[in-house]
């Protein structure tokens, strides 16, 4: 973006956060959520958006101060200590590695479950992997045009989804069939340990409104128009997303009776409009999975060759590239990175699952971060002339923090085992390379924030394969 021109209103904004999450984004999970939840999706989805919304205003809070950053490495890193903002990058490290990986598991799985059974999941996770790996090493480009295709094509689908459900339910329970509280409360199944619990993984419906504070420098009144839409996209989300859940709900109730969780909800589109309604979904879901894991693969290969650059990591292995352009050896590491990693998820079983709650472990990492920011910067550290507001200054920031630590809290224990490894490895990473904190430490992401145009420029100057637009793969800067 360039600096000084601001041509983006709220309206802007919004678009382009619903088009960072996708219309689809609770599809894949609903399966999943369902079980974890005894039935109630519908509930979590809600649940989750109360925390993501009160993370919403720290986030748009803290883009008005620090303008040039967007990210909670920063935020952290600059509104509350620099070692802190590190480990936050840290794991948001985690997440851009973990983009390919959940999308493999999840095109693997669907493809294994629902089109091609004799060829098992170990096959296509190899396939998939390869195939991300080839095409961005051949520094294959995704069309802008063709991803605002793809986006037209997934609301298609989903308001003909909404037309057939509403029309299936009507014919079978008549007018009354549209109205039920199960989805949102059964006794006979509901459960709050499980119900907040399932709440962590119903979350990856939000992974991406966050980047709407990378749009700070462009947007007509930041101050106000960057925290309503960051606020009105978690709003729209989470609504939207509890209404396809909710209308699911009530078209298949026998949520147990799933042939495959990980695909379940192309089983409900099949109820409601048949075999093209079912592979309609089931081809706009595999297609965008497919440029998420491609776009999140070279995401992670440029960011390994960025800190590679800037000596945080080996220069001879990570700062490497071919023909200037393309970074060869990380494109590699992480190809090889998504395949085990699949692999070994698949053999514990609940591949999907636990590769959506392992990325949440650092996006949560990153929310608490953010609001601890935001709770210190206006607490202690506004600046003279700003009018306090005790609820929003310090108690909305605060019980940000605490619904976001409660929901990390409540992630599965594979997710906290290889999360937390993945953290101390970047705190004694991060005491040795400062001298045991006693030096500033190392950049990760954000190399160009604060300083001039030019070096802005050369920073941001997308390498062989970057797709300016693209929408298909979930933002994870945050």
């Amino acid at each position: 973006m360039t600096r000084g021109r601001r041509a983006l209103g709220l309206w802007d904004l919004i678009f382009y956060g619903i088009v960072l999450i996708q219309p689809i984004a609770p599809v894949p999970l609903y399966g999943v959520a369902q079980q974890l939840s005894n039935g109630h999706f519908a509930t979590i989805i809600l649940i989750a958006m109360f925390a993501m919304m009160i993370t919403a205003v720290s986030y748009g809070r803290m883009a008005a101060v620090f303008p040039s950053a967007g990210s909670a490495y920063t935020y952290v890193g600059r509104g509350l200590n620099a070692h802190l903002g590190f480990l936050v990058g840290w794991a948001m490290f985690m997440d851009y590695l973990l983009q390919p990986l959940i999308n493999t598991v999840w095109i693997a799985t669907a493809v294994q479950a629902r089109y091609v059974a004799q060829i098992p999941f170990e096959v296509w996770a190899v396939v998939l992997a390869a195939a991300f790996t080839l095409l961005n090493l051949r520094g294959i480009q995704t069309s802008a045009r063709a991803n605002r295709i793809l986006l037209a094509a997934m609301i298609v689908v989903v308001v003909a989804f909404v037309a057939l459900a509403l029309k299936y339910l009507v014919e079978h329970h008549g007018v009354g069939g549209l109205f039920s509280i199960a989805p949102f409360y059964d006794p006979r199944t509901f459960d709050w340990h499980r119900v907040w619990g399932a709440t962590s993984f119903a979350a990856l419906t939000y992974i991406g409104f966050d980047g709407i504070t990378t749009l700070t420098e462009d947007a007509i009144d930041p101050k106000r128009t960057i925290l309503l839409a960051t606020v009105l996209v978690c709003a729209f989300t989470g609504v939207f997303g509890g209404f396809l859940a909710y209308l699911g709900s009530l078209v298949w109730p026998n949520w147990h009776l799933f042939k495959d969780l990980d695909s379940a909800f192309m089983d409900v589109a099949s109820r409601v409009g048949g075999p093209w309604l079912f592979n309609a979904m089931g081809v706009i879901l595999i297609v965008a999975a497919f440029g998420s894991a491609l776009t999140g693969g070279l995401g992670a290969a440029k960011l390994l060759f960025g800190m590679g650059r800037d000596g945080v990591l080996p220069r001879r292995v990570f700062g490497h590239v071919s023909n200037g352009l393309t970074p060869t050896y990380n494109l590699l590491i992480v190809g090889a990175l998504t395949l085990v990693g699949a692999l070994v998820l698949n053999h514990y079983g609940n591949a999907y699952e636990h590769a959506g709650e392992m990325l949440n472990f650092g996006a949560f990492i990153a929310f608490m971060g953010v609001n601890l920011a935001a709770f210190w910067q206006f607490t202690f550290r506004a600046p003279s002339q700003h009018r306090r507001n005790v609820l929003l200054d310090t108690l909305l920031p605060l019980g940000g923090f605490v619904f976001c630590a409660a929901i990390w809290w409540n992630l599965n224990p594979l997710a906290k085992i290889v999360g937390g490894i993945w953290i101390a490895l970047g705190f004694v990473y991060l005491a040795a390379v400062t001298r045991g904190f006693r030096h500033a430490p190392p950049m990760l992401f954000d190399r160009h924030e604060g300083g001039d145009d030019q070096q802005r420029d050369a920073v941001d100057k997308p390498m062989q394969g970057d797709a300016p637009g693209e929408v298909a793969a979930p933002h994870v800067d945050r």
